[in-house]
């Protein structure tokens, strides 16, 4: 991945860019995210109902891939969405997909 890539798959965003989690419909949870990073420790932070609403509707594939722009990511989400988690082990999958993402970006960066 190219270093322009990387830097702006890892820049702060605008808070109109923020990914905002919900529990459903009209119900925010109060947590945003500004970044890949603070997308990735929110992960663990929201509730587990936040998670399920927003991978099974697409939300997460659709912000990584329209404003972080990182088809590598989409891919690995639309990939984890399709194993049908649910619960725990949906956190657990979906923070170590991302983390590891990430992990591996900082590296080359």
């Amino acid at each position: 991945m190219k270093e322009e890539t990387t830097s702006r798959i890892l820049r702060t965003l605008p808070r109109e860019k923020a990914f905002y989690f919900f529990t459903s419909i009209g119900n925010y949870t109060g947590e945003r995210a500004i970044s890949f990073k603070e997308f990735t420790d929110k992960i663990n932070e929201v509730n587990v109902k936040s998670l399920e609403f927003h991978l099974y509707r697409g939300d997460f594939e659709k912000w990584i891939a329209e404003t972080l722009e990182d088809q590598e990511l989409t891919q690995k989400i639309e990939n984890l969405r399709n194993r049908n988690y649910s619960g725990t082990a949906l956190k657990e999958q979906l923070y170590k997909t991302l983390n590891k993402h990430y992990e591996k970006m900082i590296s080359k960066f």
